[in-house]
């Protein structure tokens, strides 16, 4: 479950120029079974409600799921975006999944890694970031 938005104050406690995406780690993802790739876009009630929820425990206007692969990741269920899918380059779930538990950008301008970052500079401007692997 990946949740993010311009502010999050229940979460807050938790922990400009060209975009250079942090370095990626050598590891890969796992490929996507073939019945993911092709349903990755259907949408299904029980990953909406997840992030339906997500958006309202977190109260940030912005919550997904995604499911991320060598070049891109795409929203399996979004709240708050209407985009389906970015570039992997400029996804914040590059860094999370390389993570063994909660990742937690506070401000998103002020962190060196994402300051630059087209996610952050233009729509959905994100601030704050949460997420899960």
């Amino acid at each position: 479950m990946i949740s993010f938005g311009q502010d999050a104050p229940g979460l807050r406690s938790l922990g400009g120029g060209s975009w250079s995406s942090p370095s990626q780690p050598t590891k890969k993802p796992a490929s996507l079974p073939r019945e993911v790739r092709h349903s990755r876009h259907d949408p299904e009630q029980s990953f909406d409600d997840l992030a339906l929820l997500a958006s309202y425990i977190c109260k940030t206007p912005i919550a997904y799921i995604a499911l991320v692969d060598e070049d891109r990741q795409w929203f399996k269920s979004r709240v708050g975006m209407d985009a389906r899918e970015t570039s992997r380059d400029i996804a914040f779930c590059s860094t999370t999944i390389m993570q063994s538990d909660v990742f937690v950008v506070p401000d998103a301008l002020a962190d060196e890694r994402f300051r630059d970052n087209p996610l952050v500079t233009s729509d959905p401007h994100i601030r704050f970031y949460a997420g899960a692997p």
